[in-house]
């Protein structure tokens, strides 16, 4: 199963952290893993009376930067005694920060609390979708108004096998991540694991009601029911793959439900979500590797606007970050 050993918490400053800090916790003790809980604040505006490197501004910047840390010691204050943690202060754009201490420090996994904006009925900002894109380690996004544990954690996968070759060692790769992950954390949660697979059939609206390629309906069904036995076994196939590597104990412990949706995966998989009442969807957010600055596809990013739960989103191996440590 998948193990975690160095994680990275963000604290948003002004903000209910309780959930995410205890998940943190939570986490690191049961993987024995470092913990790094961090803020990241604006920098500074300068004002007339105050120009930037000023010894005014170096003060106030201080200043600011030492009520927060203060703040943060007493924020983890109370699991001081479970745990060590590590805490720092950073200054600038959050999700450059953010990755900039990934890459600094190796961390293997960023949760945070998604910055909900309620007014545009999305639960990620701006800044969490940069994070979601470019972030070289898995990110967890957990709800604040989440219950203490989850009870269905759903696997989103892709194992149609039409792709160009590279792409498609790259994207069964990421499918074994995914549901690896996501059998970690239903294990660790006690929870229902459920892993789903979206599928569509090329042409098959003009085959069956096109003018000129129509064909019969029973010819048009076989074609049909022909993909979705494909597309099974495919699923199939990944189901074993991962069962081998994990070991017949944790297989049998974490047995799935299997879920093969007809229709576009960023339609049916948040509708499956909601039906299932999922707390948290575990998928990967980029597809191919080693272009910097690649951002994740379409279907990712539609179905991550139309979620309402937490989401842990993973990149496959060999992802490079568009995001230097140079400014």
């Amino acid at each position: 199963m998948k193990q975690f050993k160095n994680i990275l918490c963000i604290i948003a400053p002004g903000k209910e952290n309780k959930q995410v800090l205890e998940r943190a916790v939570m986490l690191s003790e049961n993987n024995q893993a470092n913990l790094t809980v961090i803020t990241v604040m604006p920098s500074i505006n300068v004002g007339i009376d105050m120009s930037e490197g000023g010894s005014m501004f170096t003060e106030f910047q201080a200043a600011t930067v030492n009520k927060q840390k203060q703040e943060l010691e007493d924020l983890i204050e109370p699991y001081a005694q479970r745990i060590k943690i590590e805490t720092r202060v950073l200054v600038g754009t959050p999700f450059l920060e953010i990755i900039r201490e990934v890459l600094r420090n190796t961390h293997d996994l960023v949760i945070k609390c998604p910055e909900s904006l309620d007014w545009l009925d999305r639960l990620f900002s701006s800044d969490d979708m940069h994070l979601l894109r470019k972030c070289p380690c898995p990110v967890w996004m957990v709800r604040a108004d989440i219950g203490e544990s989850f009870d269905h954690i759903l696997a989103a996968v892709d194992v149609n096998d039409s792709y160009p070759s590279k792409e498609l060692n790259t994207r069964q790769a990421l499918n074994e991540m995914v549901i690896e992950l996501a059998g970690s954390l239903a294990v660790s949660e006690f929870a229902e694991l459920h892993v789903v697979n979206a599928w569509e059939v090329t042409g098959e609206s003009a085959l069956r009601h096109g003018a000129f390629v129509q064909r019969p309906e029973d010819e048009v069904n076989e074609y049909v029911d022909q993909t979705r036995r494909h597309h099974v076994q495919l699923l199939d196939t990944l189901i074993k793959k991962v069962d081998a590597k994990l070991g017949k104990d944790v297989a049998d412990y974490i047995k799935p439900h299997l879920h093969m949706p007809k229709g576009t995966a960023r339609k049916v998989i948040p509708e499956l979500a909601k039906k299932l009442k999922v707390d948290c969807i575990v998928m990967g957010t980029v597809a191919r590797t080693g272009i910097p600055g690649l951002f994740m596809g379409n279907t990712a990013e539609t179905i991550l606007e139309q979620l309402e739960c937490s989401v842990l989103a993973i990149k496959p191996p060999g992802f490079v970050t568009p995001v230097t440590l140079e400014e």
